[in-house]
């Protein structure tokens, strides 16, 4: 059968002849994936390797290829993906799955024998094609001139990675001419609609509405399950149902992928469907509009599973697969009006990732410093990452690769459990296994032990334990456990299953917060709770394995309990004892303890009874910058007349607020020794302290020209207020007759705002101008004093006459 590929394969042959390397688009149906390596047989010299991003998609391309060949996989075509190898001598074309395309440069950076690499569904942007791609380029540079490098993608920009390959020629297919009709829901669906139930109902409504076998696309293997429940009594007789996910057993898989042997079928996958595969007889997709993504946090170093809508590059690609075989229908489960708020790609899962695969891959290879990224790996992810495989003993300190970790790159394992797997021997097989596998367990409490119980005697813990065992996934632990305790070397120490899971996770050992939830701060500083009623509620130590990721407080999903002195035995070297003095500003206090510490754990703490008298006040320095400085008002004042006097050009201290507390350790240290709580901070007197900040010059020129007191000509101290715009007293008018100057202050002779007061004390007259007032303002004073204090002396010459505070005697009747 001819296939719209076809027609452009004579192009693409003569543009890699010439320029040896292309990048390939081609819609979904147009048979890249399997017309293109085998149009080249004829042209490369060597094999050709060609990357698929999932296992299904990998065998199911080579058993086409094999079959159009009239062969069995094996042959001229062969696969090998993590755990299976399906080639032989004369293999001429290996489908391989994205990661092992880099453990082969690893180890062999010419890639002897290769004489073509086919980078297939590259849109989807996995980590490892990204950095398969920047691997390949970089050694094609300088080794392999010759290699031949093929892009290949459904819906990609390919501007950028033509422009990445050097400008690279850039073709373009056609798609297969079936056309495909969109039908949207008429509203959106209401925020109280249950998924699973919405989603069932539009496959029944397209089962009933149209002909030939039907493709629904949801985000995982959860809700599959839910919606294949909600339509076990809804589906028409004649229609099998197949689930098809990435852990579903092989025979499961090929029966989804296989034609419906009677009637029809309706498969429910997940975006394993998406790309590479072919369904034979699906005319209709029903798409759910989401899709499961890894998002990672490098400041809690977690990762987390998120359910997010589909982006429009996605919906197209699965609409695509209603128009393979014949004319479709596309399904969808959002209304047209929300189409304009999707996204238009998915994000490149560099950018969302946990690198620490990545950072090891990269520290083998010798230096990032080259390679060319279509999207470069970001900063702190990477560094986060880095630091990781320090901790691990996979990077030296200068962060270059040890014996350690070319040990740890050469397992088909995350660096964590490669690490733990390397460390512990063979018998950590079924732990490196379960840690890398689905969760075998379904609505299981936490402990990770339950998980090994099911895995050591499944039939035994089947009829004690009320909990389901996930069969598929059991099978394919078992299968890993077999396979990685053939490479695990032989070690003779034995570890527990907590030991053995603490040297994988050790920056998440969780330590029990006190109080009644089950909430642990973890060794990597972050927090993490447990379900109140979970087995491990009440552990004090455990070792968490999979949470949701929250970045705030991640809910733990698997665990396993530690005990303390299997800790002090794996990280003896880590554990040490601190001194901590420093201000609580919960309790409002000063805490001098000395603690035991496992990187964020406190293990042992009790009270630093001999904290030296520099370390305390520190602390009561950071408790008075935390409750701020405790000012009195003749404080207040002093520091008023200094600013006056600073203002002004003299040579003074600042005291400001801001230098105040920057400054607190200089000049008020001593006071600090003997204060402990808030209490004491903000019972202290800081003015003598404040004046042992000026030297005896200083002092002196403050008192002489920024007093505290006016001298009345009577001889009283009246208190000068220093806190307004200009410097303020306030006196009886009559303590300042014969005054002919008005007062003033500071070097610059500023005069004081005078504020004249009645016999009783009330505010008569405010001033800066007293010969003024005198000669002008008094007159009209007078006056009315005269009527309401008639007893005291009102001059009709101030100047001449003489200060008092005495009232006239009264006169006898």
């Amino acid at each position: 059968m001819r296939l719209p590929i076809d027609d452009i394969l004579p192009a693409l042959k003569t543009a890699l002849a010439a320029a040896g390397r292309v990048v390939l688009q081609a819609p979904p149906g147009a048979g890249k994936t399997t017309r293109v390596p085998l149009a080249l047989l004829d042209q490369v010299k060597g094999r050709i390797v060609m990357l698929e991003p999932r296992r299904l998609a990998a065998r199911a391309a080579a058993a086409q290829m094999a079959h159009l060949l009239g062969e069995q996989p094996g042959q001229r075509v062969g696969y090998r993906i993590r755990g299976e190898s399906v080639t032989g001598p004369d293999t001429r074309i290996e489908v391989v799955t994205e990661g092992i395309l880099t453990r082969m440069l690893q180890r062999d950076p010419e890639l002897a024998g290769i004489g073509a690499v086919i980078f297939d569904e590259f849109h989807e942007r996995s980590v490892n094609a990204d950095l398969g791609l920047a691997l390949t380029w970089e050694m094609r540079d300088a080794l392999r001139p010759d290699l031949q490098v093929i892009v290949m993608s459904a819906t990609l920009d390919a501007a950028p990675v033509a422009a990445l390959l050097d400008d690279a020629p850039v073709l373009t297919a056609e798609g297969r001419a079936f056309p495909v009709e969109t039908r949207w829901l008429d509203r959106p669906l209401p925020r109280t609609a249950r998924f699973e139930r919405a989603a069932a109902d539009l496959i029944v409504q397209a089962l009933r509405a149209e002909t030939g076998s039907v493709l629904a696309f949801l985000p995982g293997e959860g809700e599959i399950r839910r919606v294949a429940g909600a339509l076990a009594h809804d589906l028409p007789a004649d229609t099998s149902l197949h689930p098809l996910y990435g852990a579903l057993p092989l025979a499961e898989q090929r029966a989804a992928l296989m034609p419906a042997k009677t009637g029809r079928k309706l498969v429910l996958a997940t975006a394993i469907a998406e790309t590479s595969l072919t369904i034979e007889g699906v005319r209709v997709v029903v798409d759910c509009g989401l899709a499961r993504r890894a998002r990672f946090d490098p400041g809690s170093g977690m990762s987390r599973l998120v359910t997010e809508r589909v982006t429009r590059a996605e919906a197209d690609q699965r609409r695509g697969r209603a128009g393979r075989m014949e004319a479709g229908v596309c399904y969808r489960m959002w209304a047209r009006a929300e189409e304009g708020a999707l996204h238009a790609f998915a994000p490149p899962e560099i950018e969302r990732a946990d690198l620490a695969a990545l950072a090891l891959d990269l520290a083998l290879w010798g230096s990032d410093a080259g390679l060319r990224f279509l999207t470069p790996p970001p900063a702190a992810a990477l560094a986060e990452a880095r630091a990781l495989l320090m901790g691990l003993g996979a990077l030296d300190p200068a962060g270059r690769i040890t014996i350690h970790g070319r040990d740890m790159a050469a397992l088909p394992l995350h660096p964590r459990v490669a690490h733990m797997l390397l460390s512990a021997g063979r018998d950590a097989a079924p732990l490196a296994a379960l840690l890398s596998e689905r969760d075998i367990l379904q609505a299981a409490p936490a402990d990770l032990s339950l998980r090994l119980e099911a895995f050591r005697d499944p039939r035994r813990f089947g009829d004690t334990r009320p909990y389901a065992i996930h069969q598929p996934a059991l099978a394919r632990v078992k299968e890993d456990a077999r396979r990685l305790a053939r490479l695990a070397p032989a070690v003779k120490a034995p570890h527990s299953s907590a030991e053995m899971v603490a040297l994988a996770y050790p920056d998440r050992i969780g330590l029990r917060r006190k109080g009644d939830d089950p909430r642990y701060v973890l060794a990597g500083g972050k927090g993490a709770v447990l379900d109140a009623g979970d087995g491990l509620a009440q552990t004090r130590l455990i070792v968490v394995t999979d949470t949701d990721g929250n970045p705030r407080e991640a809910r733990i999903r698997q665990a396993i309990a530690l005990r303390e002195a299997s800790l002090r035995q794996l990280f003896a070297q880590q554990i040490s004892w601190r001194q901590i003095c420093s201000w609580s500003r919960r309790e409002q206090r000063i805490k001098a303890r000395e603690q035991e510490h496992f990187g964020a754990l406190v293990l042992a703490d009790r009270l630093w009874h001999d904290a030296p008298p520099d370390a305390m006040i520190a602390a009561a320095c950071a408790g008075l910058r935390d409750i701020g400085l405790p000012l009195s008002d003749g404080a207040r004042r002093f520091i008023a007349r200094v600013d006056l006097l600073r203002a002004q050009g003299l040579e003074m201290p600042d005291m400001s607020d801001a230098a105040l507390l920057a400054g607190l350790e200089h000049w008020l240290g001593p006071a600090l020794a003997q204060c402990r709580t808030a209490d004491d901070l903000r019972a202290l007197d800081v003015q003598p302290a404040l004046r042992a900040m000026l030297d005896w010059d200083q002092m002196q020129q403050l008192d002489r020209l920024a007093p505290a007191h006016f001298v009345t000509p009577l001889g009283n101290k009246v208190a000068i207020d220093y806190g307004g715009d200009a410097p303020e007293i306030a006196v009886r008018l009559q303590e300042m007759f014969g005054m002919a100057d008005h007062p003033a202050i500071g070097p610059k002779r500023l005069p004081m705002r005078v504020v004249l007061l009645s016999p009783a004390r009330r505010p008569v007259q405010v001033t800066m101008d007293l010969p003024g007032f005198w000669a002008n303002s008094y007159a009209d004073v007078r006056k009315d004093m005269r009527g309401q204090y008639p007893r005291h002396p009102w001059p009709d010459d101030p100047l001449a006459a003489s200060p008092t505070l005495r009232a006239n005697p009264r006169r006898k009747t």
